[in-house]
């Protein structure tokens, strides 16, 4: 079996834990923590810029505010023994000045959390490193994207180096003047060659403060317009070596940038069984949701004990196969009517909702089935997808597992 467990020469305790962590960000992650850390004892304050948003809205300890504004994130600081996060947005600088004036530990760090929120460094680090990524270019202007055109073969991926996400700030381009806008409006860019994937793979790790890491099993995930969709726990068809070397490959990547929490790292997997890396996320991560249900500890779970300097659980599954489908808004607003119907035409599924208004392609929640057969339970998994989005009247057929590819 792939190693899951506490690596023997690695300490298992440290000191007594934090007991009062700061979530900035009310997003559906933030949400997700709530539960586990009622469970855990822990205290979880949550800074958020609406009420109405999904942890807002059922946290019982909340300040409202931007993650951006100094004063708010040092208010929170200031009443809790560890910052962690919802998203990646927060400036480096104030988390710097909280760590200086020593107002809270910043779990992950800024100079870790750096390399998630921009992708010029991330991608230069991993480079330096000697992780493996795909070919890039540092983007200034359009003749410097005319030589990255050239030299990729007349085609490359243009990203915003911030602010990206589920899709955004990723274009691929075939001429400069098809990102002459993000030209103008960026002082930098980056370019990477267009890389010949046959899927997409996806490596969590949850690190304590002292280096203690876990590994969760390699899953594979499908992506919809650019919105993570689809995973499959463990990856199917990958053997124990393989799994061995990208969970090794996660636990380095950990280990060299001293990221505290948990960390994915989206892949890159090509026809002959090489991988490269996409996208690194120092939180929990969509492509882990399917662990809510079908491993011993959760992802949100493991965050919170990461981050308040806990001992980490297992992350042994629970069955065979875990599959988790996104629940991405439609046209029916009132998702209730659905969820019962879902519910109650297949009670082994798990449903998470996160209390946002539908949008259409808006995340609004989840489904997880665990089993033995992946083709299975992804297509239970996708006629509750339906029942829920589509509402318990629409026409429910059969579905093709995996047809997002």
């Amino acid at each position: 079996m792939p190693e899951t467990t506490p690596r023997p020469d690695q300490p298992t305790t440290a000191g007594s834990g934090a007991r009062c962590l700061g979530i900035i960000g009310a997003g559906q992650l933030a949400r997700m923590m709530l539960g586990p850390a009622i469970e855990l004892g822990l205290t979880t304050p949550v800074l958020a810029t609406d009420p109405a948003e999904s942890a807002a809205a059922v946290a019982s300890r909340l300040r409202l505010g931007r993650h951006d504004d100094p004063a708010a994130v040092r208010e929170l600081a200031a009443e809790v023994e560890v910052l962690t996060f919802d998203h990646e947005h927060v400036p480096t600088a104030i988390l710097e000045g909280i760590e200086r004036d020593g107002l809270a530990a910043v779990r992950p760090g800024p100079a870790a959390l750096v390399h998630a929120q921009d992708k010029l460094v991330m991608r230069e680090r991993l480079t330096a490193l000697g992780h493996p990524c795909p070919r890039w270019w540092r983007i200034a202007d359009a003749e410097d994207l005319t030589t990255a055109l050239a030299e990729a073969g007349g085609k490359v991926v243009v990203k915003t180096p911030r602010g990206g996400y589920d899709g955004h700030g990723v274009r691929v381009v075939e001429h400069a003047e098809q990102a002459r806008d993000w030209l103008a409006a960026h002082e930098e860019l980056l370019a990477e060659e267009l890389v010949p994937f046959a899927r997409e793979l996806s490596a969590q790790v949850a690190r304590r403060p002292g280096g203690e890491t876990v590994a969760y099993p390699v899953v594979q995930s499908v992506q919809k317009d650019g919105v993570c969709y689809e995973v499959v726990a463990p990856a199917p068809g990958l053997d124990e070596d393989a799994q061995q070397r990208i969970q090794d490959l996660a636990r380095a990547i950990a280990e060299d940038l001293g990221v505290t929490g948990m960390l994915a790292v989206e892949l890159f997997e090509t026809a002959d069984g090489e991988v490269s890396v996409n996208e690194l996320a120092m939180r929990p991560h969509n492509t882990g949701h399917w662990s809510m249900d079908g491993a011993v500890t959760g992802q949100f779970e493991q965050h919170l004990r990461a981050v308040a300097d806990l001992p980490l659980g297992s992350t042994a599954p629970l069955a065979p196969v875990a599959v988790m489908v996104n629940l991405l808004g439609g046209a029916v607003e009132d998702l209730a009517p659905g969820a019962r119907a879902a519910l109650a035409a297949d009670p082994e599924l798990k449903l998470h909702l996160y209390g946002k208004s539908v949008r259409p392609g808006r995340k609004i929640g989840h489904v997880t089935l665990v089993g033995d057969d992946a083709d299975a339970l992804l297509e239970r998994a996708h006629r509750a997808e339906r029942l829920i989005i589509d509402g318990p009247a629409a026409p429910v057929g059969p579905t093709t597992p995996g047809a997002t590819r």
